[in-house]
């Protein structure tokens, strides 16, 4: 069981918290100077809202009124029937599945029981039940919403913790639905320790998802450029033009006809697709992938902007 309390602090000004010994009561920053000092943080069922609204898009009053509820419906056990629909017809994220283990093996020669932030992490995530069965691992998992796997609420652009607390952080489908994804992976290299992974998969050729919370699509060459402060382990495409190809029939047919039911028999009708992610020359499917995925490890040293140019080249050479 992870020791959440060693390794939580003030989002706002990094000073420690005070823990109250009711789980019901809020959680007030030390530093008599913070506002939180006398504002506190809330909890939602029992689980710490380390969030400073000021900062954040998020509304507390929003908020705390869903009882930290998700705004949308979710399957955060990936158990509905439609998830499993899906996963049979659509397949699985075999790329997520492949970094998880590359993932836990990294992490692992820092220390035999590595901490594993998870962020987004209210829901499992595509390909990584690895990451959940794999014993040694201590798991944190922030989200904006209350879930059974939710342990904090959290903004990413302002992590509630202490710097150099994990050995390693898992970021999928989610820098998409921030406003400033600089500053959350600024956030990520702050928490990880020297040596740490991180693994973020982000999507490129996809349509907009989860409405007014989407904001930003990445090249393979800016999702590099984003993670530049990190040692690049591998990097790649997130399923290819052929998935990208199925979630644009999806989104015609819901343009079109106004149904969302109807766009994804759509979608499953084309289930085929998938399977053109495999033919072709491998940066032409990255400069056509649907999604694409970076594994690093935090680093002193700071990518060129010269070298970002270089960094596409090589990947068209090594064809």
């Amino acid at each position: 069981m992870i020791n959440i309390e060693a390794l939580v602090c003030c989002p706002a000004c990094r000073a420690d918290l005070r823990m109250p010994i009711d789980v019901k009561e809020r959680l007030f920053c030390s530093s008599d100077g913070c506002i939180y000092s006398q504002r506190g943080f809330p909890r939602l069922d029992g689980r710490p809202v380390l969030i400073d609204f000021r900062e954040s898009i998020l509304l507390e009053g929003d908020l705390l009124a869903r009882a930290g509820k998700s705004f949308m419906r979710r399957d955060d056990m990936r158990t509905d029937l439609s998830t499993r629909v899906r996963k049979k017809l659509l397949g699985r994220n075999l790329t997520a599945m492949r970094n998880a283990e590359s993932m836990i093996a990294a992490m692992k020669k820092v220390t035999s029981r590595p901490k594993l932030l998870i962020i987004g992490g209210g829901a499992i995530g595509s390909g990584i039940e690895q990451i959940y069965s794999d014993p040694e691992l201590e798991i944190l998992a922030t989200d904006i919403y209350v879930s059974p796997l939710t342990q904090i609420l959290a903004d990413g652009h302002q992590l509630p913790f202490k710097a150099k607390s994990f050995e390693g952080v898992w970021i999928q489908a989610v820098l998409e639905h921030v406003l400033d994804p600089k500053k959350v992976v600024d956030e990520i290299w702050r928490v990880l320790k020297q040596g740490g992974v991180v693994y973020a998969d982000t999507p490129f050729m996809q349509q907009v998802h989860e409405g007014a919370y989407d904001f930003t699509r990445f090249t393979l060459s800016g999702h590099r450029w984003l993670f530049r402060s990190f040692e690049h382990l591998d990097s790649g495409a997130v399923g290819g033009p052929g998935t990208a190809l199925i979630w644009s029939v999806q989104y015609l047919v819901r343009a079109v006809f106004g149904s969302q039911k109807l766009a994804k028999v759509a979608a499953y009708s084309c289930f085929w697709l998938r399977y053109l992610d495999r033919i072709g020359k491998k940066q032409q499917i990255e400069d056509a992938a649907c999604g694409v995925f970076f594994l690093g490890t935090r680093s002193d040293h700071t990518l060129r902007p010269s070298d970002i140019v270089e960094y596409y080249q090589r990947r068209g050479a090594a064809i």
